[in-house]
């Protein structure tokens, strides 16, 4: 019951953010599909290895790699499908209570908030950019058309 709450609610996020966007409207229920993936991703890993970071970057590749499949079968750009299907993993929050703490004088707090920030950030890219990467493989060795 609580990976499909998770999953609803990632869902409903994404296809709010997918309107924001202005993503074709074909497009915006698949992009909320990988949102939601990603979110599970994120959510299951992040219980099982107890770390936010690899959570975030496990559920960014499944981002990309879906975005890109979903780019392929249905003849969109992935950003399409990649853009509002990250935005549950970007870590808001973080960084709002990391600026918080700093306002506050509390440097410590401050620091590893804002420390954790910047490395979900940089395995939100990585994961991206690893999807991409095994994408362009694929397509140069004729695996995918």
């Amino acid at each position: 019951m609580y990976f499909i709450k998770q999953f609803l609610i990632a869902f409903i996020g994404t296809i709010g953010f997918s309107i924001l966007f202005n993503i074709p409207k074909d497009s915006v229920v698949k992009s909320g599909i990988i949102g939601a993936l990603g979110w599970i991703t994120y959510v299951f890993f992040n219980d099982v290895l107890s770390s936010s970071v690899a959570g975030v970057f496990l559920g960014a590749i499944v981002v990309g790699l879906s975005g890109e499949l979903f780019a392929r079968f249905f003849r969109k750009p992935a950003t399409v499908f990649i853009i509002p299907g990250i935005i549950p993993l970007v870590p808001g929050s973080k960084s709002y209570y990391s600026m918080l703490a700093f306002i506050e004088q509390r440097y410590t707090e401050a620091a590893n908030l804002a420390s954790e920030t910047m490395f979900i950030a940089l395995s939100i890219a990585s994961g991206i950019i690893i999807a991409a990467s095994v994408n362009k493989i694929f397509k140069k060795k004729k695996i995918i058309k």
